[in-house]
């Protein structure tokens, strides 16, 4: 005989097919089909929901254009994680679009080397 932390939901899915989730203690369902937790999942949904506009907070826009400005960036995001008030998906996120705009930014940067070097070599040929 099964232990009630191991049985599985006596509930039926609305395909027909049996639930297959692990029923919660001192219940024959899981917390989606136990008739005596639907206060509990509106509240959990409403936490939910809470928890997704928490994680909106907008942030000042910022004028990257230069790696000085991704190192002011990134200071920034760290400093706000840190005090709690950027969600560190969002931090994440901004760390790794800061690596391509470093990218972004050095192929730039080389293409305008390799445009001034074709330029002075143009003009050797010009003048010889």
């Amino acid at each position: 005989m099964a232990n009630e932390a191991t049985k599985h939901c006596k509930a039926t899915k609305d395909d027909g097919q049996p639930c297959e989730a692990w029923a919660i203690k001192s219940s024959d369902y899981c917390f989606t089909h136990d008739p005596n937790a639907s206060e509990r999942r509106i509240e959990a949904r409403s936490k939910g929901g809470q928890a997704l506009s928490r994680n909106l907070n907008p942030l000042e826009p910022m004028s990257i254009t230069n790696p000085q400005d991704v190192v002011v960036l990134l200071a920034d995001t760290i400093n706000h994680v840190r005090q709690g008030t950027l969600d560190v998906r969002v931090a994440n996120s901004i760390g790794v679009l800061s690596g391509h705009l470093l990218k972004a930014l050095e192929l730039g940067r080389i293409d305008s080397r390799v445009e001034t070097i074709e330029r002075v070599i143009m003009r050797r040929r010009q003048t010889s």
